[in-house]
């Protein structure tokens, strides 16, 4: 697919609907994401995060496309879409800067960056400067520990940070800098683009930069040097009965609360609960 979203023209609300091209375009996107799956329920993670890279976050608009396209209900996409903290309801800056504050980026100074950049942006948590540039989120992983502390811009990785650091990242991205993500490709791309990778549409710079740095390969360069090898997991071994057998698993799932599930289910098992 080559047609991108980075925008859409003019004011609009949450419940405008989308115009006739951004509608299509859409359409034919979510088409391609749902023909993934066995079932079109299972696209809504991706689904979502394609609305957002048309509207830059979560909008009542694209929380009825994506009941409507997958069949399900609204209320339904609202549950998932307030669980997972990539999905953002109010708009975000042209780049979401993430602190990590979890324990070790912690003990190596993220809370103390956070504060210091927090003070120097003039924002808090998930709020946007008045320019709309750059938003702030307080992440409590960011599942890079061997480089903390760590931020990220869009979801790019930068390692090994301090205060000072910091704050001239999010000068140089407020003053349209070019700024190189310590690993991964080798510039940024905005949130909305950012998003629309995330909905499964590679932006074919997946093998730029540093993919492993060396905190990360320091492990398997000791094993190769010292002729470490990984046990045989199968290696005297009890292999236990399969606890669940397949045909004691319902399919399909309920489509809706209160329904009752379908099949045999094991009791004490959580279907079994359900029912």
């Amino acid at each position: 697919m080559t047609h991108t979203h980075d925008h859409v023209e003019g004011p609009y609300s949450n419940t405008d609907p989308y115009d006739i091209p951004t509608r299509e375009a859409l359409e034919r996107d979510a088409k391609e994401i749902i023909a993934r799956y066995p079932k079109a329920r299972s696209a809504l993670l991706p689904m979502l995060h394609l609305v957002q890279s048309v509207d830059g976050h979560i909008t009542q608009r694209g929380i009825d496309l994506c009941a409507e396209l997958l069949g399900i209900t609204p209320a339904q996409v609202t549950g998932v879409a307030t669980f997972y903290t990539q999905y953002k309801r109010e708009p975000v800056g042209e780049y979401h800067v993430g602190v990590c504050i979890n324990t070790l980026c912690a003990v190596m100074g993220g809370d103390q960056i956070w504060s210091e950049l927090s003070e120097h942006v003039g924002v808090g948590h998930d709020e946007v400067t008045p320019d709309g540039t750059v938003s702030l989120e307080r992440i409590e992983c960011n599942a890079a520990c061997d480089f903390a502390p760590v931020m990220t811009v869009n979801w790019e990785f930068f390692d090994d940070m301090t205060p000072e650091k910091a704050k001239q990242l999010v000068d140089d991205l407020r003053a349209g800098r070019p700024v190189v993500p310590s690993r991964g490709p080798d510039s940024l791309c905005s949130w909305k683009q950012a998003c629309r990778v995330l909905a499964g549409f590679p932006d074919g710079r997946a093998h730029e930069g540093v993919q492993a740095g060396p905190q990360s390969l320091r492990g398997l360069e000791l094993a190769i040097e010292r002729g470490w090898t990984a046990p045989d997991p199968d290696a005297d071994r009890e292999r236990p009965d399969e606890p669940v057998r397949p045909e004691e698993v319902s399919d399909p799932p309920p489509n809706e609360p209160g329904k009752p599930i379908g099949g045999e289910v094991k009791p004490g098992s959580q279907e079994g609960t359900n029912r």
